[in-house]
């Protein structure tokens, strides 16, 4: 099978199970025409991508090639094919898997959901199986694509749960802290907020440092869970 058989047939399943309540369910967590939709619920893609990787004739080439059409549509629902096909083979995961997501990243990701879910059940265990180190991401710091940047924040919050080390993590975010888009700015303080939760001393010098120079919205997100006393301490002092 070709790949571009293989995302027709896709296409066709997607366009057969379209569900008008399912859009109208998630369409309020989107803005800005992020989600285009077939609505199709979740348990019939994973049942479809295991029915496809299950075949004789679907190889690994055919599911990198037909993922890249996939993201490149900008359908959600057939971004959402090509993540299931990657983390269906998560075992097989090597460096081109990052060099695939980049190239994701930069031709059709556009709205939080894929982004946090490639961050989590792809990036992150990239890194922890160190095939990937956090200097890879340090590129996409200064993609044209938001989603890229909010990304590299993203991928980085899981592993917190395995050092008390945040210093090289802070510094890798630092020149986010500045970052001019709104999901970019959720993502960090996401990030800062669940750093908080472990490791306080830490983080708290580091928002000492940044709280009268960064955007808001990070510090909404990053002081969530300290009570009032606690976020007093980094409101803006000018």
């Amino acid at each position: 099978m070709k790949p571009k058989e293989l995302y027709n047939e896709i296409v066709t399943f997607c366009k057969s199970n379209t569900n008008e309540e399912v859009i109208k369910k998630y369409s309020r967590y989107f803005k800005n025409g992020q989600y285009d939709a077939y609505g199709l619920p979740q348990h019939l893609m994973e049942n479809k991508v295991n029915e496809i990787i299950s075949r004789e004739d679907v190889d690994l080439d055919v599911i990198r090639g037909t993922s890249k059409l996939l993201v490149s549509s900008h359908k959600y629902e057939e971004v959402s094919f090509a993540i299931l096909f990657y983390k269906s083979l998560r075992k097989k995961h090597e460096k081109w898997t990052f060099e695939d997501i980049t190239i994701w990243f930069e031709t059709g990701i556009n709205n939080w959901a894929h982004c946090d879910s490639i961050c989590g059940e792809l990036i992150f265990p990239l890194i922890l199986k160190n095939v990937i180190t956090i200097s890879d991401l340090k590129p996409w710091i200064i993609a044209r694509n938001k989603f890229q940047r909010r990304a590299v924040a993203v991928s980085i919050i899981k592993i917190l749960k395995t050092t008390k080390d945040f210093l090289p993590y802070f510094n890798l975010i630092e020149p986010l802290m500045t970052d001019p888009d709104r999901e970019v700015h959720q993502g960090v303080g996401w990030f800062l907020r669940e750093a908080w939760k472990k490791e306080k001393e830490q983080t708290e010098l580091f928002l000492s440092e940044w709280k009268d120079k960064s955007p808001r919205l990070i510090f909404q997100y990053a002081c969530e869970r300290m009570n009032v006393d606690e976020k007093a301490r980094f409101k803006r002092t000018k």
